[in-house]
């Protein structure tokens, strides 16, 4: 692992595993029943000790984000620019992450946006990253109907 990359600990493991597997984890908490992310093991709202995983819907919406233009960091040095986003996620935690798959001219506040997964090369960490969710859109509605 290098400083971008996670440390991957028997706590953190679960969260890794189901992302390496297309799955999103938040913690929710057993006392105040609020949800929480970066995974910790007490509530950020209550300090509750009483947290369990929860598999997250993989929907969010965009809160704020930046390209990022320049960063010597590796691997992140060879991806500039890319768009360092926070996002609203469905279940209720904001989340500090990557919008992949959409030009800057495209990117809104409170756009739709869902959960996609990329393996970081030569780490063995699969991170969630964000990107446009498509637009779900219904019958066409014929005019007096």
């Amino acid at each position: 692992m290098n400083a971008a990359t996670p440390d991957i600990d028997d706590f953190t493991r679960p969260y890794w595993d189901a992302a390496a597997e297309g799955r999103m984890l938040i913690r929710r908490c057993g006392t105040c029943g609020r949800a929480h992310h970066y995974p910790r093991e007490f509530c950020p709202h209550c300090w509750s000790e009483d947290t369990a995983w929860e598999r997250a819907s993989g929907r969010a919406t965009l809160y704020s984000w930046s390209v990022v233009h320049r960063n010597d960091l590796p691997p992140f040095d060879a991806r500039t620019p890319y768009t360092a986003a926070v996002v609203d996620l469905a279940e209720g935690p904001r989340m500090m992450t990557e919008i992949v798959e959409c030009a800057e001219a495209d990117l809104r506040i409170g756009m739709e946006l869902e959960v996609a997964f990329r393996e970081e090369d030569g780490e063995g960490a699969t991170v969630p990253v964000f990107r446009p969710a498509p637009q779900i859109s219904g019958p066409a509605r014929r005019s007096g109907a």
